[in-house]
C-alpha cells in the first residue's frame, strides 16, 4: 500500500518506518529541509532503540524515502498520515494550526480518493474540524481517520509492531476496509483492532495518558507521605501491585512525569473539560502535584547543606525525562538544574544521550561530563534525576572516592537503603526513609 506520512518528529517517523517494514511504500514529508536532507542520507534525527536498524533497511530497500514537498508525497499515497505536532497553547489546550493547516492544502492538492488520518493526538472534535478543513477546497471523496498512537519512548518500535490494541476512529466502510487491511500484520497473535467513532477514539488517547499520569501521581503522592509517617513505599508498592485490579506498572515513585506526552495530554484534557463547562477535578490535583514533585528533592538537598548551595559542586545523573530516550521535554532534570543554579550551584552533568539536547536548550549553564563517573569527581553530593541502566549497579567503593563526601539524593529510588547503609552514604530518596551514615 502507498502511504505518505506528514511529519517526521517522533510519531511521524516511527510510523512511516515500521509501515515500510511491513512491505508498505512509505514517503515522509518535512518542511526542513536539513533534515530531510540528513534522512535521505541515511541518519536518523532522534535516538529510539532498535529504530536505525528498520530505518536503515527500509531505505536502502526502497521502501521508505523523503520529501520536503507535500504535494509529492500525498500523490500517488492512498493513506494519508498527520502526524504533526499539537503543542500546547498558552491555556493549556492543544493547538491544532499545523494540523488544519496541513488540512487546508490537501483539499487543494487531492485528485482522487484518499484516506486521511489524524495520528497527532487531539482534542475530541478534531476529526470534524479536519473534514471541514479539506473540503473546504476539495473535488474529489475522501474520508478523516482517527487512530492515535500508543507509542511508549524507548519502545517504540515495539509497542508499534506488537500494539496491545489499535484503535482506530472511523465512520465510512471504505475507509475501515482500508485501515484493517493495514493493521493486519501487526495484530496476528490476536491483539485487537477495535473500531469506534472518531470522538472516541479521540478522547481514548487522551484518558489513556492521563490515567496513567494519575496513577504515577498518586504513587509520588502515597510515596511522600509515607515519609512523613515512616512507612516504605517499596513495601506497600508490592502490597499494592499484587492486586490484580491495580497491577504493578506506573507504581514506581519518583521525581514526577515529563515527555512529550502525559504533560501536554493531561492539560489538554483538563482544558477540553472547561471548554465543556466540566470540571476534571482529578486532573487538577495531578497537574498541581506533578509540579511539585519535580523538585520535591530541592528543599531536603538544600537543607542538607544547612540552606546555602552557593559554589556546592552538585553531579547529576539523568537527563533525559526517562531512559532510553534523548527527549528532554518536561525532564524533571531541568526543574531541578533551574532551582540549583539559581541557589548558587555548580552541576556537573552526565546523560548517555540527551546531553546535546540539553546543551541545545540551556547552553553552558551548567557542566557536561564524558561519563556518569567522571561526573562525580569532588562534587559535594550526586543527584539521580533519571533511572539509566548504567546508574544502577556502580561500584559504589568508587562512587564513594571520587565524591567529595558520600552523600546522594536519589529521584528514582535505584538502591536499596541497607546496601547504601552499609557502604556509609548520607541517602535520601523518596518515600524511604533517609540512611545516615554511622
Amino acid at each position: 500500500m502507498k502511504i505518505a506520512v506528514v511529519g517526521t518528529g517522533y510519531v511521524g517517523l516511527v510510523t512511516g518506518t515500521c509501515f515500510a517494514e511491513t512491505g508498505n511504500n512509505v514517503i515522509c514529508v518535512d518542511i526542513e529541509e536539513q533534515k530531510v536532507a540528513s534522512m535521505k542520507a541515511g541518519n536518523i534525527p532522534i535516538y529510539e532503540p532498535h529504530l536505525d536498524v528498520i530505518f536503515d533497511r527500509n531505505i536502502k530497500a526502497g521502501r521508505l524515502s523523503f520529501t520536503t514537498l507535500l504535494e509529492e508525497a500525498v500523490a500517488d499515497a492512498k493513506l494519508i498520515f498527520l502526524a504533526l505536532p499539537t503543542p500546547p497553547s498558552e491555556d493549556g489546550s492543544a493547538d491544532l494550526s499545523y494540523v488544519l493547516g496541513v488540512a487546508d492544502e490537501l483539499g487543494k492538492m487531492i485528485k482522487e480518493y484518499k484516506v486521511i488520518i489524524d495520528k497527532s493526538t487531539v482534542p475530541v472534535g478534531t476529526a470534524e474540524k479536519v473534514y471541514e478543513a479539506v473540503a473546504a477546497n476539495a473535488t474529489v471523496d475522501f474520508d478523516i481517520v482517527s487512530n492515535p498512537e500508543f507509542l511508549r519512548e524507548g519502545f517504540a518500535v515495539n509497542d508499534f509492531m506488537k500494539p496491545d490494541r489499535v484503535v482506530i476512529g472511523c465512520s465510512s466502510a471504505r475507509a475501515q476496509k482500508l485501515m484493517e487491511e493495514l493493521y493486519k500484520p501487526f495484530v496476528r497473535q490476536g491483539n485487537p483492532i477495535i473500531f469506534m467513532d472518531e470522538k472516541s477514539a479521540e478522547l481514548t488517547k487522551y484518558a489513556a495518558n492521563s490515567f496513567l499520569a494519575t496513577k504515577i501521581t498518586f504513587m509520588n503522592e502515597v510515596a511522600n507521605f509515607c515519609e512523613l509517617v515512616g512507612a516504605d513505599v517499596d513495601k506497600v508498592r508490592r502490597g499494592m501491585g499484587t492486586d490484580t485490579r491495580i497491577g504493578s506498572s506506573f507504581l514506581f515513585p519518583g521525581i514526577g512525569y515529563g515527555g512529550s506526552c502525559f504533560p501536554k495530554d493531561v492539560q489538554a484534557l483538563h482544558k477540553s473539560g472547561e471548554l465543556a463547562d466540566f470540571e476534571f477535578g482529578i486532573l487538577t490535583s495531578v497537574i498541581r502535584a506533578n509540579d511539585v514533585q519535580k523538585t520535591i528533592l530541592f528543599d531536603p538537598l538544600r537543607d542538607y547543606f544547612k540552606g546555602d548551595l552557593k559554589d556546592k559542586k552538585i553531579a547529576l545523573w539523568g537527563l533525559a525525562f526517562k531512559p532510553e530516550t534523548d527527549d528532554i521535554r518536561e525532564a524533571p532534570a531541568l526543574y531541578m538544574i533551574e532551582k540549583l543554579t539559581e541557589a548558587g550551584a555548580q552541576v556537573v552533568a552526565f546523560d548517555p544521550e540527551a546531553m546535546n539536547n540539553v546543551r541545545g536548550s540551556i547552553g553552558d549553564q551548567i557542566q557536561y561530563a564524558s561519563d556518569h563517573m567522571e561526573a562525580l569527581e569532588g562534587a559535594d553530593a550526586l543527584l539521580i534525576c533519571t533511572e539509566w541502566q548504567v546508574f544502577r549497579n556502580p561500584n559504589m567503593e568508587d562512587v564513594k572516592s571520587r565524591l567529595a563526601a558520600p552523600v546522594i539524593f536519589d529521584g528514582r529510588n535505584l538502591y536499596e537503603l541497607d546496601a547504601m547503609r552499609d557502604h556509609g552514604f548520607y541517602y535520601k530518596s523518596i518515600g524511604r526513609s533517609t540512611v545516615h551514615p554511622a
